[in-house]
């Protein structure tokens, strides 16, 4: 019977802390071992920089570099700076291409010039491919281990060729099938060939359709829409001649999903998902100090606009404590589109050819909202002030507020994408001063008009 794993990373976290707070490394060390790599990897980062230096450092080097992968990029560069090159090149002696080209940025220069030196001249060429290529894009992600056979061979002599390897790559559920130009031609999944005769030629078993090839500049969302769309374990990826040059495999798209997931919820505040949370705290303070920065420009825009109305207020204490839910209302509806489009454009569900449906779409759910919800504050408006101009007033700017809302979050995605912008980070604070400058222009400027 199976074990089955109980301990939580809380138990493990807590466990941890108690060996390195009484300085007991080599029990800390205990704890962690037999612990998959990215397990070892997330209790590191949740401890502080001088813990995780001393039990990094009694750590066998053997499992350094699959630990070293899993690692936040602050992380990582924390780690490469403390090691000697000799402990970087036995660490990541061995790795897989593509993770060994995530790495080779936050080497330093000594210990990359001598980890090449290490590397035969086939890997050395495989490296220097793997890095050619953007490293958010196929070829930055591919790993170009893989198993390749001619379209003239039988069933039988493909599988004698793979008994003769003795070792397969990790998820290896295709071989691919070139010709003597190196030129893809499709793949065959190791299940046809269990299932087929030993004299069976594998040109009639080549699947053309879910082993379509990706160009190696594609963007690493398009890889990871096409996994989820096809139901990949792993696929072929080709140059521009249409040679074949790696393959990406499901746990490479995973890794790719979870940080576009992180990368939208932290960008938003102005966080980096790469930041190591035990960073030095002026390092912290002046990381998060712009952002702050950059906020207080845009309350300062509306609350000029709050100034231009000044004696209309002086005159109605009552707009005062009414503004904030007019902006309130529009940056919640605005924030919802926001996010609704920023997420379709990143699966690829939302572009410029559906923008008209899309537009329409949310500019009349803002409207239906904005009515109903305007009813809603009148009401309440009128029982507290017992005032119908002001209810009136209210409710016309919280319907012009939503409206507006809607609209500006379905079209800033769009036009930050355009402008090379990321809409997860930019669109938020830019979007709170649209509907904090229009909430309060339409309540205090219907207001200087009517009262």
């Amino acid at each position: 019977m199976s074990k089955v794993e109980t301990t939580s990373f809380e138990d493990c976290l807590q466990g941890l802390i108690k060996s390195l707070e009484a300085s007991s490394y080599e029990d800390a060390v205990l704890q962690i071992s037999g612990l998959h790599p990215g397990e070892v990897a997330r209790l590191l980062e949740a401890v502080p920089p001088k813990n995780r230096t001393e039990l990094w450092n009694r750590i066998d080097s053997s499992t350094q570099g699959d630990i070293l992968i899993e690692f936040s990029d602050d992380v990582q560069v924390q780690l490469l700076l403390e090691m000697d090159v000799e402990s970087i090149v036995k660490a990541t002696e061995g790795m897989d291409m593509d993770d060994l080209a995530d790495i080779v940025p936050n080497l330093p220069e000594s210990a990359l010039h001598n980890l090449l030196l290490t590397l035969d001249h086939k890997h050395r060429d495989h490296l220097k491919q793997v890095l050619s290529y953007d490293e958010d894009s196929a070829g930055g992600l591919m790993n170009t281990d893989i198993i390749t056979v001619r379209s003239d061979v039988s069933v039988s002599t493909v599988i004698r060729y793979l008994r003769l390897l003795k070792e397969m790559p990790v998820d290896t559920d295709q071989v691919f099938v070139v010709d003597r130009s190196f030129n893809y031609v499709g793949s065959v999944h190791i299940s046809t060939l269990l299932t087929n005769e030993a004299d069976q030629n594998i040109l009639p078993l080549i699947n053309l359709d879910s082993a379509k090839p990706i160009l190696a500049t594609t963007p690493e969302k398009k890889v990871a829409n096409l996994f989820e769309q096809r139901n990949l374990i792993s696929a072929p990826v080709i140059d521009e001649n249409n040679q074949l040059i790696g393959r990406i495999t499901i746990d490479d798209v995973v890794d790719v999903i979870r940080d576009e997931a992180e990368h939208s919820v932290m960008s938003m505040a102005g966080l980096d998902e790469e930041d190591d949370v035990f960073a030095p705290v002026m390092e912290i303070t002046k990381r998060r100090s712009i952002w702050l920065g950059v906020n207080l420009v845009t309350a300062f825009i509306a609350v000029f606009f709050i100034g231009i109305f000044k004696a209309t207020i002086e005159q109605k204490v009552a707009l005062a404590i009414l503004m904030p839910v007019v902006a309130s209302m529009g940056g919640v509806a605005g924030t919802q589109t926001l996010i609704l489009v920023t997420r379709g454009i990143a699966t690829g569900r939302i572009t410029i050819s559906n923008l008209k449906l899309l537009l329409t779409k949310e500019v009349a759910v803002g409207f239906l909202n904005g009515f109903f919800w305007a009813a809603v504050v009148a009401l309440v408006t009128y029982v507290w002030f017992e005032d119908v101009t002001l209810s009136l007033v209210i409710s016309l700017a919280i319907i012009a507020n939503l409206l507006i809302a809607a609209f500006s979050g379905a079209l800033l995605p769009l036009i930050l994408v355009r402008m090379k912008i990321d809409p997860a980070l930019a669109g938020g604070v830019i979007l709170t001063t649209i509907t904090d400058v229009i909430g309060f222009v339409a309540f205090l400027g219907l207001a200087s008009l009517a009262i």
